[in-house]
């Protein structure tokens, strides 16, 4: 029987804890506001989406080729992650129309370098989703973009976040900058942790 409760407890604490999409989408709310962040979280939501899916269908193969892609989709995700951080960082002392990753394009290419949406999307498939559902391809397609839109419904909340706190994040721009850097840096360093 499938486990619901133990599913959709680690596809939401994955989602919600600081990762790329969500640092950028609260950085993004910041910097301009809910509404005209939203292009970007639409676009981490239809990359969410190929990703989770192409995890659904590629899964067992992703599996037997981990070892040997591991290393290289971790240093590709880091080295984009720490670009992201030093443009975050060396932004501008005011929280405005400038910065990385602003638009829809952006939001998508993201998914493809962003290591813990593939962890997220082979740890639930494996661990909870194919054990039950091997050879059921509308059920795995349903549930990645299940997982797709928890996904993004964690960034919106981060945006929100950001969004509401504009004045404040405004007010101490460098700071602001320098702490979202040094998670982004966090978050490419705690790749090889």
């Amino acid at each position: 029987m499938f486990q619901w409760h133990l599913f959709l407890t680690y596809a939401v604490v994955t989602a919600a804890t600081p990762g790329p999409n969500n640092i950028l989408s609260m950085s993004n709310g910041s910097r301009k506001g809910f509404l005209r962040a939203l292009p970007f979280n639409l676009g981490i939501w239809c990359g969410f989406s190929l990703v989770m899916a192409l995890c659904a269908v590629f899964c067992s193969l992703l599996s037997a080729f981990l070892p040997r892609v591991r290393p290289f989709m971790l240093a590709a995700g880091a080295a984009y992650m720490l670009y992201l951080a030093w443009e975050t960082f060396r932004g501008s002392e005011e929280l405005g129309e400038g910065g990385p990753a602003g638009g829809f394009l952006s939001g998508l290419l993201l998914q493809f370098v962003n290591p813990k949406i593939y962890i997220y999307g082979i740890m639930s498939m494996e661990a909870y989703i194919l054990p039950h559902y091997s050879g059921q391809p509308a059920a795995l397609l349903g549930f990645a973009l299940l997982l797709a839109f928890i996904g993004f419904a964690f960034t919106l909340c981060w945006c929100a976040f950001g969004s509401l706190f504009r004045r404040l994040f405004s007010r101490y721009a460098r700071v602001v900058n320098t702490v979202m850097a040094l998670l982004l840096v966090y978050c490419a360093v705690s790749l090889f942790l």
